[in-house]
């Protein structure tokens, strides 16, 4: 970091930041996260103009030999980093069992580090973080969508009478390379109803929500009163 800057060189450095900043929220804001265009910006340009605030606080001009014993300018982008990790948290929420505002989080400590790069005048590190960041964010979400991944859904069973007994649904979920685990089973007045809850692990891609066919081939074959089939998943 250089001790003095001329206004061209904060120009060139909050034009980076604003580019940056913009391409990285311009992407977040067409998937319609949380965190879009502006907040990603303001984020990023608040990172910046903490490392320019030191940059120019470096400055030796009038200053006692002494004077850098006493600065600690550091903390100012330290303190930056510590308050996005509040944001960060802030953007995180879980909605049954789906988890949401992972990515969202990450995005917005990257493109703090990122404008605090612009800002401290390591341009060409700035840039790279920027191709690294959209290359990730746009170019390996098409990669998570069509790789297959272990998935985890609860499936909840209401069985009549004449209903399937565990170990008949046990192997069924086996046959078709699934596992199963039941987490409970409820019987209802006289034992002619029952609701078994378990627990699913398949593979599949990360964007299906819909059942596995098997769920669909045990509804038919022995006419299940209820099957109700939720996803945990992440964002």
């Amino acid at each position: 970091m250089q001790t003095e800057i001329s206004w061209t060189e904060i120009a060139v450095r909050l034009a980076c930041t604003v580019i940056g900043g913009a391409l990285i929220g311009i992407d977040r804001g067409d998937h319609g996260r949380a965190a879009g265009l502006r907040t990603t910006l303001l984020v990023c340009l608040a990172a910046s103009l903490s490392m320019i605030q030191v940059n120019l606080l470096l400055s030796v001009a009038g200053k006692a030999a002494n004077s850098f014993v006493v600065m600690d300018l550091m903390r100012l982008p330290l303190g930056i980093l510590s308050g996005m990790g509040f944001i960060g948290a802030g953007a995180i929420l879980r909605r049954d069992n789906v988890v949401v505002g992972i990515t969202t989080a990450a995005t917005l400590w990257f493109v703090t580090v990122m404008g605090l790069c612009f800002g401290g005048g390591q341009i060409a590190l700035g840039w790279i973080a920027l191709a690294l960041g959209l290359f990730i964010l746009v170019g390996l979400k098409w990669v998570e969508d069509h790789w297959k991944q272990e998935r985890y859904a609860t499936l909840t069973i209401v069985a009549g009478p004449n209903g399937p007994m565990e170990n008949e649904i046990a192997n069924a979920f086996v046959a078709a390379h699934c596992r199963i685990k039941f987490s409970s089973i409820v019987y209802g007045e006289g034992g002619s109803m029952r609701e078994l809850v378990c627990q699913v692990r398949w593979r599949g891609h990360a964007h299906e929500t819909q059942p596995p066919q098997i769920v669909k081939e045990l509804a038919i074959r022995f006419h299940l009163v209820k099957t109700d089939w939720r996803v945990f998943g992440r964002q």
